[in-house]
């Protein structure tokens, strides 16, 4: 997949942008009573960096700027690593809560299932992450992604279930696929 056409140049991606606004405001209406503004921290891999795209054409950045179009005080601090795994983040979601952020968009997964890394490790990495997050008053919006169908329909059909199971025991919103409408179109 080409990330460059994915973020630049397809009209769906406006779709993804209106989608995760509608999702944040709708679950998460914003905290405005300090007076500072709400932080929402994009946490993920290289699809939240950006990875291949200039630094504004990346979500969190697409997204902070329709949220200003839109008059919404938010402050979105792109927290993507490209490559990172779940056990990635979880090495770095304490470090990222001196943000006080009130909403993280948790997007990572995909480099473990890209990688054929282990499921129950998977889910317990992103597990950990968002006892975190919940630990520090922060609201999640969990994405989901697909698996590749190389390491099987079995690991393909689990690790896609990993995410409805994680939504539903944590009661988290969830976008079952990240890239709904964005990917694999050319």
């Amino acid at each position: 997949m080409n990330i460059r056409y994915v973020f630049t140049t397809h009209k769906n991606f406006s779709t993804l942008m209106v989608f995760l606004i509608w999702v944040l405001f709708l679950f998460f209406p914003a905290n405005l009573a300090g007076g500072s503004s709400p932080v929402i921290l994009a946490f993920g891999n290289s699809l939240t960096a950006g990875f291949g795209v200039p630094d504004a054409q990346s979500y969190p950045a697409r997204l902070q700027n329709i949220l200003i179009e839109n008059g919404y005080p938010h402050k979105v601090i792109n927290a993507g690593v490209s490559g990172d795994t779940t056990a990635g983040g979880v090495r770095r979601i304490k470090w990222l809560m001196k943000n006080n952020p009130e909403i993280v968009i948790l997007e990572l997964g995909a480099n473990d299932g890209l990688r054929g890394l282990s499921l129950q490790e998977m889910e317990s990495n992103l597990e950990k992450i968002i006892f975190v997050c919940k630990e520090n008053g922060a609201k999640i919006l969990l994405t989901g992604m697909k698996a590749p169908p190389n390491y099987g329909e079995e690991y393909t059909v689990e690790f896609e279930k990993t995410f409805f199971r994680l939504a539903d025991k944590h009661k988290l919103p969830l976008v079952p696929f990240f890239l709904e409408g964005v990917a694999g179109i050319r």
